[in-house]
Order: C-alpha cells, then sequence, then structure tokens
C-alpha cells in the first residue's frame, strides 16, 4: 500500500489492518504493523501506513526497543523519532522522545493517579505550552455535554472496530483523553487505538511516542 507523509497526518491509530471491513467490504485485509492514518470514503476506507516499524528479524541497529522506535520507510532505512525506556523522576515516569538526529523533542510524562482517578498524562514541549491529558468525561467549557456524547460514540466505535479487526481485538473498553495546551483542545486520544489531532502545531512524533508508550 502507498504511503503517505507523517508531517500533516490528522488521525492515526497503530494496526496491522490495510483494509477494515466496510459495508462494502465483508472482510478485513491486514499488512505489517505500522502508524496509519485513515484515506478514502467509510465504503472503502484504508489505513495507509505514515510510519514504520523495523521490520520482523532486521539487522538494522535501532536506538531503543523496536515497539519504541520508528522510521520513515519501510526498510527501515531513515529514523524518524524513537522513545527511550522511561525513567522514574519524582514519582512520575519521563519517557524522552528524540528525533531521527537523536536530538529531543519532548517528553511523555506519566503522573500518578490520585484516588479514585486514573493517572494521567503530560507531554513536555520545547518552546510550546505542555500538553494536559484530560479524561473526557471531566472536561469542561463550552459544549461540554455533545462532546461527551461525540466521545461515548467513539469510544463504543473504537471498540467494534478492535474486535472486528483479526488478531487485533482485546474487547476492553478504551479510555477517552482530550489533550490541552492552555485553552485550546488540541489532540483527543482514544486509549492507545486512535490519536485525532487539532492543531497544526502539535508534533506529530510526540502524538505518536503516545501512543507507543500506551495508556496504561
Amino acid at each position: 500500500m502507498e504511503p503517505v507523509g507523517w508531517e500533516g497526518v490528522r488521525k492515526f491509530r497503530i494496526t496491522s489492518v490495510e483494509r477494515p471491513v466496510t459495508t462494502k467490504r465483508k472482510r478485513a485485509v491486514s499488512g505489517v504493523r505500522a502508524v496509519r492514518t485513515p484515506q478514502g470514503g467509510k465504503n472503502f476506507l484504508v489505513y495507509a501506513p505514515c510510519a514504520h516499524f523495523a521490520p520482523e528479524g532486521s539487522e538494522v541497529p535501532l536506538p531503543s526497543s523496536r515497539n519504541l522506535t520508528l522510521f520513515e520507510d519501510e526498510a527501515a532505512q531513515k529514523l524518524l523519532c524513537y522513545v527511550e525506556p522511561a525513567k522514574e523522576v519524582d514519582g512520575q515516569l519521563h519517557h524522552v522522545v528524540r528525533d531521527g538526529d537523536h536530538a529531543v523533542i519532548g517528553v511523555v510524562r506519566r503522573v500518578p493517579p490520585r484516588r479514585p482517578f486514573r493517572h494521567t498524562w503530560r507531554i513536555d514541549r520545547p518552546d510550546l505550552p505542555e500538553m494536559v491529558g484530560r479524561n473526557a468525561w471531566a472536561s469542561s467549557g463550552p459544549g461540554v455535554a455533545s462532546r461527551v456524547a461525540v466521545t461515548t460514540m467513539r469510544v463504543g466505535m473504537s471498540v467494534i472496530d478492535s474486535l472486528g479487526s483479526e488478531g487485533e481485538g482485546r474487547g476492553t473498553t478504551s479510555r477517552a483523553l482530550e489533550w490541552w495546551s492552555g485553552d485550546d483542545m488540541v489532540m483527543e486520544s482514544t486509549g492507545s487505538e486512535e490519536v485525532t489531532i487539532h492543531n497544526h502545531l502539535v508534533d506529530r512524533r510526540l502524538a505518536f511516542a503516545f501512543a507507543l508508550v500506551g495508556d496504561r
């Protein structure tokens, strides 16, 4: 399948599914696991790759684990970004993200929970305000009721889609997060399964990094 550029991706998921089940397609078609973005209409939807993992059994040297390292090409010749192993800092887990030249482009931080709530997330960005991951049910502001309704539908569709994906269904409900930077909601995520970017200033590699680390 023809890849697309990663820089302008607005929505993506990490999956091996290339062609999901639709009303016009009765059976899903899978390829290699990659970061994929939806293309085409709902009846002929495809997930085109925009970032790649090193091939299974590849001898390409990796700066981090295979599941935390992404390349721009399927042959894994051009490094895109990678996430370093987590380090605990003041009770938080810090995941440093580096680009293809090994320069730090941000830090994904897992903040421990305060009972009865679950852990939360922060993404530190050089020269830009941090991104704060908030539980969608707890977000406030104009239109919160409609956003909750949309989020409910999105979570439900994600679960249905995961159950229909060959070999990938977990049968569990994923947490919906809204990512805010100041007063702007810049990104949304449903577990680690699907991420939607709303602001062009969001570095896609940091969004990829969050999905690689996983909301767990």
